[in-house]
């Protein structure tokens, strides 16, 4: 809903000129800091320097919950001892509000000011009592302590850096730039893709705090990094205690609170729909919530027809329609192609593929409906079992949490296998038809994964953990948070101040469906010999979805990868991959680029195009970021 810039002056670090610099200085810094991310906050501008010029923070607001001033950042403690900084939504507010009313006096009614109250109760604590999604600065006078925050899952992001002796905070990495920062390609992590998986991005000294994670530095001292939470499985030697029916229920119950929380809003809105299980079951609790007497934002009647679900549909002759009988966005070439460049700008995630054009496009759509809060279905894969990768580390080994699937597993080992790499086989050639590549985790990308997790991690993931949970793990770590959440979610979402809540990246509902054995998420029907991926979740939501949506396959939401040569996309790869570009980069091959631009072109190599369209990202960012040709650095 927000974007925010922070800094730190810290102790014992090398410093420079440039951290002498005045008062009137740093905050011309910081007011050219949020320029660059105004877009997401046009509201309200607000910014603090502390008297010693040490500590400072900046934050532009997009109103969501209390319009008024009253809700203008940074906030304040009644001493001024406390100023922090908040970008995103914090759900059950209203309870935490009222549990804290005699202690703590709020001067607003936004839901953000909860995070000074909740610290003033609880200390470093307190981010365990945030419900949402967030990235957070606050600043303690009294004593000298400095924090960081990001939510569970990396909903919203969170970077920092250090320039000139000064710790420096961000929701996007472009706001360092006013600051003197002088970005550097990390060479060996972008062609590692270890910016993928882990907290090293690919310009040389920038971070993210990572999902579940807080930076803490007390007195001005170099800071620690600290994981508040973290997903967790049981031991796959217990056996479930449930039954099936109790979990279906359960995730009937918690998912509905999710969806409830979630459609709290002084502004109007809206769902993000493709067609598929997941934003159809959104849409589905949505209007049973309505019919509930639930309030649609600022609506105020409950009548489900004021319910807007917005979809892409792309070109008929790409072969890939997403659109249902909603308010579709056509994303044809042109558009892909006008869209590609403020892509990677806003989101400053290199992947190579489209559909970050066509969630811009559909973000505007909603922005011109008057939709300022969008619900949406990321996570329901990763919880729930949903990618056909998955099916490996399923079968990998039997799931003694649930008994019955011994039976078959036992009695029916090679006619399971049979079907798993029939299944495997089949969606292998849909994905790599459409797009050259199945998203999986490869065996590379995996050990560069695990590198990033902590000990604890590895040896639950080799010694307690079902196989199946120690790939959801990974998946929800890695492309989920690093990727998706940020090449479809907040960054480019946020560019027509629509701010997305995911109600499948709720830590209530995370830590109930992580319980939840695996032969319970892919269910394998001997009779059919079928698997169902999902299948605890199709059950639960059976109320709100058609028979159709609950029973069809899943499909990977994939752009087109074939375009047509002297069209509107090879016109714009063409004029961003120029012989002087690509080489100003200094680390990648100019002939090499030449022939894989022909191939993508003449011979409709979809592994081709996403090789030249990744080049391509990466001559914008050094275009925008004014990045040094590496051979230079």
């Amino acid at each position: 809903m927000c974007g925010l810039t922070a800094f730190l002056g810290l102790n014992g670090v090398v410093r420079d000129e440039s951290t002498t610099v005045s008062s009137h200085r740093l905050a011309c810094q910081i007011n050219d800091s949020l320029d660059l991310v105004k877009h997401r906050g046009p509201d309200a501008r607000g910014q603090w320097i502390s008297p010693d010029t040490r500590v400072g923070f900046g934050h532009v607001r997009l109103s969501i919950i209390d319009l008024s001033p009253a809700g203008n950042q940074p906030f304040h403690s009644k001493d001024d001892t406390i100023q922090a900084v908040v970008n995103g939504e914090l759900y059950d507010h209203e309870r935490i509000r009222s549990e804290l009313a005699n202690e703590y006096e709020f001067v607003s009614k936004s839901d953000c000011e909860i995070v000074i109250a909740l610290y003033h109760r609880y200390g470093l604590s307190f981010v365990s009592h945030l419900r949402g999604e967030f990235a957070l600065v606050l600043w303690d006078a009294k004593h000298n302590r400095f924090i960081a925050a990001r939510d569970r899952y990396g909903i919203k992001s969170l970077y920092y850096t250090i320039i000139g002796g000064r710790l420096h905070v961000a929701t996007e990495m472009k706001s360092f730039l006013p600051f003197g920062w002088v970005p550097e390609w990390d060479i060996a992590n972008l062609k590692g893709v270890g910016w993928m998986y882990g907290a090293n991005m690919y310009f040389k000294g920038v971070h993210r705090i990572e999902p579940g994670q807080m930076l803490v530095s007390d007195n001005f001292q170099p800071f620690e990094l600290q994981t508040y939470w973290d997903l967790e499985y049981p031991d796959k030697r217990l056996v479930y205690a449930g039954t099936e029916a109790e979990a279906v229920a359960r995730v009937r119950e918690l998912l509905l609170d999710s969806v409830r929380l979630r459609l709290r809003a002084d502004v109007g809105v809206g769902v993000f729909l493709s067609g598929g299980l997941d934003s159809s079951a959104v849409a589905g609790m949505t209007a049973h919530l309505m019919k509930q007497g639930t309030r649609l934002g600022n609506e105020t009647t409950g009548d489900t027809s004021r319910l807007s679900c917005f979809t892409v549909q792309f070109e008929k002759e790409s072969g890939i329609d997403e659109s249902v009988d909603f308010h579709a966005v056509l994303l044809d070439e042109e558009t892909i192609a006008s869209r590609l460049e403020d892509t990677i700008w806003y989101t400053e995630t290199p992947l190579p593929d489209v559909d970050g054009m066509g969630r811009l496009a559909v973000a505007e759509a909603a922005h011109n409906a008057g939709k300022r809060v969008v619900l949406t279905g990321e996570g329901s894969d990763e919880h729930f079992a949903g990618y056909s990768d998955l099916m490996w580390s399923y079968l990998s080994e039997p799931d003694h949490a649930w008994p019955a699937s011994l039976l078959a597993v036992n009695g029916s080992r090679e006619e399971m296998e049979a079907t798993v790499n029939q299944r495997m086989a089949q969606a292998v050639a849909k994905v790599t038809a459409k797009s050259g590549t199945t998203h999986s985790l490869s065996h590379t990308s995996i050990f560069t994964a695990l590198a990033c997790f902590r000990e604890k991690t590895i040896n639950d993931m080799e010694q307690k953990w079902h196989s199946l949970n120690s790939s959801q793990y990974q998946w929800t770590k890695s492309m989920l948070a690093n990727g998706i959440l940020r090449y479809i979610g907040d960054n480019i979402d946020m560019v027509f101040q629509v701010e997305t809540r995911p109600p499948f990246l709720d830590h209530h509902l995370t830590e109930y469906v992580n319980t939840i054995p695996p032969s319970l998420k892919i269910r394998y029907d001997p009779e059919r010999k079928i698997f169902r991926e999902k299948h605890v979740l199709r059950e639960a939501m059976r109320p709100f979805i058609t028979e159709e949506v609950s029973n069809r396959v899943k499909q990977p939401y994939l752009g087109p990868t074939k375009y047509k040569e002297n069209g509107p996309v090879y016109h714009t790869l063409k004029r961003l991959l120029t012989e002087t570009n690509v080489q100003n980069l200094g680390f990648v091959d100019w002939s090499k680029v030449q022939h894989t631009f022909t191939r993508a072109f003449c011979d409709d190599d979809p592994n081709a195009f996403r090789s030249i369209l990744f080049v391509a990202q990466l001559v914008v960012l050094a275009q925008r970021f004014g990045v040094k040709p590496a051979s230079a650095i």
